[in-house]
């Protein structure tokens, strides 16, 4: 699979561009992105989509940047919008 168009919307996702609400706020922080939770949506999307024993820093699912792509895009796949 080529990631290169893939982690180009995960990069673009910059705050001043933000919509006014997401279901998902994506942090870039190096080695990892945190996929924020924001609403009840994105909470029953990850609670049946993302593996019991995930990692979580506060409200942030923690998410190595190899899948970080991959799930955005299955995340918006899904009807969720991410910023």
């Amino acid at each position: 699979m080529d990631t290169r168009n893939n982690s180009t919307a995960v990069r673009n996702s910059h705050p001043q561009s933000a919509p006014l609400f997401a279901d998902i706020q994506i942090e870039n922080h190096g080695s990892i992105f945190l996929f924020r939770i924001n609403s009840s949506a994105a909470h029953a999307w990850v609670s049946e989509n993302v593996q019991d024993d995930a990692q979580f820093f506060g409200d942030g699912l923690v998410v190595e940047h190899r899948y970080a792509a991959d799930l955005a895009a299955a995340m918006q796949a899904a009807g969720l919008v991410l910023a």
